[in-house]
């Protein structure tokens, strides 16, 4: 898996009029559609509303890094803009997309007190935002199936037809980070 980063005078000047924090500059993602293919795109996720679901949401995340490589989640660092909030409320799990590889997931209470299990549920919702949609009803070997596998379902990994459309979602695309 490769990661390209911007570096010399074109690093310099993003690194000159990029975004400034606390007198700093910070990381600026920049995306390049001429990627070549086989390049990882990285997306950022922020956990910090995510309360008794970050370590699920870490865990899904890690799910999603071994099972596919057009794409990597990574917490968000900081003074660094997350292309992913989480957040938690005591609705039914959603996921908003704002974009291909962004939006705000809501982990909700509602399917774990249904029984669900966590990480299911924030690969699930990952899932939304790396472009998948929901299968139902389906069955539990399929990830995006959701709560429609029933919450004795704790399959938390994406099959193979998961796996190669988020592959395809992501086939070529990069956002390289400038430190």
């Amino acid at each position: 898996m490769r990661i390209r980063t911007l570096t010399g005078a074109v690093a310099a000047v993003f690194l000159l009029y990029g975004p400034v924090v606390g007198g700093q500059a910070v990381a600026v993602r920049t995306a390049d559609p001429a990627a070549p293919e086989g390049e990882t795109r990285v997306l950022t996720y922020d956990t910090s509303g995510a309360g008794e679901f970050a370590s699920a949401v870490d865990r899904g995340a890690t799910i999603w890094n071994d099972s596919v490589d057009g794409v990597e989640l990574r917490p968000v660092t900081s003074g660094e803009r997350a292309d992913i909030r989480i957040v938690v409320d005591d609705g039914w799990p959603r996921t908003m997309p704002s974009s291909m590889g962004g939006g705000t997931v809501h982990l909700g209470r509602q399917a774990v007190d249904a029984g669900h299990s966590t990480v299911r549920i924030a690969a699930h919702e990952l899932g939304h935002v790396l472009g998948l949609p929901d299968r139902k009803p389906g069955p539990c070997s399929s990830l995006m199936s959701g709560a429609s596998a029933g919450p004795s379902c704790t399959v938390a990994r994406p099959n193979a037809a998961e796996q190669a459309q988020v592959e395809k979602n992501f086939d070529g695309a990069l956002a390289g980070l400038v430190m």
